[in-house]
């Protein structure tokens, strides 16, 4: 074959099986047979992946330490999946590997949670590297100029459109003129789920129409999945899968309710410091799951489901509950500190691509 057609083929070789080595084999021989997705937390006392003080823009409601959390064991989980290791988050690779692209998270303050950590975890990895925050309308912009990758976030809580009319704002459940926006984008990161069981104030809507119908309201499951399969029919008519990567935040929990991991005394998530151990949450999954999973299904178009309900229903210790955005007056267990569980969802996500 040659000396220099040698070389590079063992070159190859010897990066493919250090790969295969750090992306695990476990039971398994083939690393794409393991669910990232099942496994549990273990302790590692070199997690976090960074520290508040290394990315200055943290929003307050996710810097707990710096709203005044005294514990900070919550910090040092990592994720173990059940038959193979994540490769540890890199971020230097990661930003050379998406080098000249852009990617773009698109829902609600959980889209805000998981964008906030992943721009944390880039600028921690490359403190140096030059970068640049803006805001244009509802989308910020994280740029790191020197690898011209831009880091955004489209704020859209329902993926169609609320539309102002004579008759007050109206939720159209099968209207998604906001997609605009995500028309040239290279990876996009989409979630819709917390604001659907919104009412009284809160509710940035006063009707919802399908069609040619206007409703006062109507089942909050069902007007979620007919969002979902408005945005379902998006994604097959104007993704093209040579250019464009597509995944689902997936559901994340709130933790509410103690009865559901096995600890009736507990209200919240309020004092609550370690995880439920094991791999399996004793109070199952949110019904929104198996909805969203029915209309995954029915897409044509390659989705890659961030399936990262369970992982984060076992965190019950994450949620910034008292030291949150409202301080003590209000518990928050619906968002999550930072650092903390968005991390692992971008270190999945990062295995993923």
């Amino acid at each position: 074959m040659g000396i220099h057609n040698f070389f590079f083929s063992y070159i190859n070789n010897f990066f493919l099986i250090h790969l295969l080595f750090w992306m695990g084999s476990g039971s398994s021989s083939d690393s794409s047979e393991c669910d990232l997705f099942a496994g549990e937390w273990v302790k590692d006392a070199s997690y976090p992946l960074y520290w508040p003080e290394t990315c200055p823009f943290i929003e307050r409601e996710f810097r707990c330490q710096g709203n005044g959390r005294p514990d900070l064991i919550y910090t040092h989980y990592r994720w173990q999946p059940l038959g193979c290791k994540l490769l540890r988050f890199n971020g230097q690779d990661f930003l050379e590997r998406v080098r000249g692209k852009s990617i773009m998270f698109v829902g609600d303050s959980l889209s805000r949670n998981q964008w906030q950590s992943l721009t944390c975890m880039l600028h921690s990895s490359v403190p140096k590297s030059n970068y640049t925050l803006d805001r244009v309308g509802d989308v910020s912009i994280f740029t790191f100029t020197d690898y011209n990758v831009k880091v955004m976030l489209d704020r859209n809580v329902y993926l169609v459109d609320i539309v102002k009319k004579d008759i007050g704002r109206v939720l159209e459940l099968d209207s998604i003129k906001g997609s605009k926006l995500w028309i040239g984008i290279d990876m996009l990161i989409f979630n819709t789920w917390h604001w659907w069981s919104r009412r009284g104030p809160t509710q940035p809507w006063d009707y919802i129409q399908e069609g040619n119908q206007i409703m006062k309201d109507m089942n909050r499951m069902k007007a979620f999945e007919k969002a979902l399969r408005t945005w379902a029919s998006w994604v097959d008519a104007n993704i093209d899968p040579s250019k464009v990567k597509v995944f689902y935040q997936g559901i994340s929990p709130s933790h509410y309710n103690g009865t559901l991991w096995d600890e009736p005394c507990a209200n919240s998530c309020v004092r609550e410091t370690t995880p439920v151990v094991g791999s399996s949450y004793p109070g199952g999954l949110p019904r929104a799951v198996s909805v969203l999973n029915s209309v995954l299904n029915t897409i044509k178009k390659p989705v890659s489901l961030l399936n990262i309900t369970t992982l984060s229903l076992l965190r019950k210790d994450g949620h910034p509950s008292i030291y949150g955005l409202g301080g003590p007056t209000i518990t928050d267990c619906s968002h999550w500190c930072l650092p903390g569980v968005p991390d692992t969802w971008n270190e999945i996500l990062y295995n993923l691509i």
